[in-house]
């Protein structure tokens, strides 16, 4: 019953009170679930499932959200100055299709800040670093942003996942096309080969895509990874569509992206796609509608490595990593 942005904070802040309790030994116990380990570009984790991106966009939470049994935690969407976002509502449950309607606009404390709860945490969790670009930031000036943060952060994440998908952010999606992501990509590789040379190690790179990319744009992609060896693809961000849904014509006309139920078969058919053009060789975190075990076999069957949850764990609770893994 409570406005959905509020509740996210609420529920957060109960977590936290626990924890201060005493009780977050109690909750790992009755949340932490077992499964083989599984190597991906170069990372062990723990189990298959993750929390997506836009949950904690600052970090601040990577000690509670262990608790839960997630094998990783992406941060972010994180840009190098902090940003407000959006105007307010901007975040909606559409409870007749187990979705939601987010319009956030990358509202974070900004990179700066991150570092600081990242070099503080007493957690070793995965933590994937989602970087995106200052909505300020002309598109010509975005591979600055992406740089910026890249460089920051890299000492205090295990990977990091490049969103250039988010519906919310105006004109970030045209950084999806050819000749831009193959640029930001190359001088983030650049970037990375100098840091590593430093005595640092490796860090993978994903990037996070759209589902409602062509084929002709899922096969540039695809051809793109495969000529820079890209370490892997998230996919898939929300989506735009609003086929299909059965809630309130108020709410379906909210603009932003969806996510969810809805977004569940078209974030396979991306995975499946890629899977199977790329004959297999470049790792998926497939995204998108998983809610239980079912959902989460489809994504592996369609060719994922890896399953993030978001709007799934917001509508299943605190138990939906170890329903999945059973």
């Amino acid at each position: 019953m409570m406005e959905a942005e509020k509740a996210h904070y609420t529920a957060m802040n109960l977590l936290v009170l626990a924890g201060k309790l005493g009780l977050g030994g109690i909750i790992h116990n009755l949340f932490e679930a077992k499964q083989e380990p599984i190597n991906i570009a170069g990372i062990t984790f723990k189990n298959r499932v993750g929390l997506a991106a836009g949950f904690d966009k600052n970090a601040q939470w990577i000690k509670e959200l262990s608790w839960l049994g997630f094998s990783h935690i992406e941060v972010g969407t994180v840009t190098p100055k902090a940003q407000p976002g959006n105007d307010k509502p901007r975040l909606f449950r559409l409870k007749d299709d187990e979705a939601l309607i987010n319009r956030m606009g990358f509202n974070n404390l900004g990179v700066e800040h991150m570092v600081e709860r990242l070099r503080t945490r007493n957690s070793d969790l995965i933590i994937g670093g989602n970087i995106g670009k200052n909505k300020i930031t002309p598109n010509e000036k975005a591979n600055d942003d992406y740089i910026y943060s890249f460089e920051k952060l890299y000492p205090w994440v295990d990977y990091f996942t490049v969103n250039v998908s988010s519906p919310n952010t105006p004109g970030l999606r045209s950084l999806q096309e050819k000749e831009p992501l193959k640029q930001l990509l190359l001088e983030l590789y650049i970037l990375r080969s100098k840091i590593v040379e430093e005595d640092q190690k490796t860090k993978p790179i994903f990037l996070k895509i759209a589902p409602d990319l062509t084929y002709t744009q899922l096969d540039e992609i695809i051809e793109i990874a495969i000529e820079l060896k890209l370490d892997g693809i998230v996919a898939t961000n929300t989506t735009l569509s609003r086929e299909g849904l059965n809630s309130s014509p108020l709410l379906t006309q909210e603009t932003g992206g969806l996510s969810g139920r809805p977004v569940e078969s078209k974030s396979n058919l991306v995975i499946s796609y890629i899977y199977n053009q790329s004959g297999g060789k470049i790792p998926i975190i497939g995204v998108g509608g998983v809610y239980t075990t079912d959902d989460y076999k489809r994504k592996l069957d369609s060719g994922a490595s890896l399953v993030q949850v978001y709007t799934g764990f917001i509508y299943e609770g605190p138990r939906i990593v170890k329903n999945i893994l059973g």
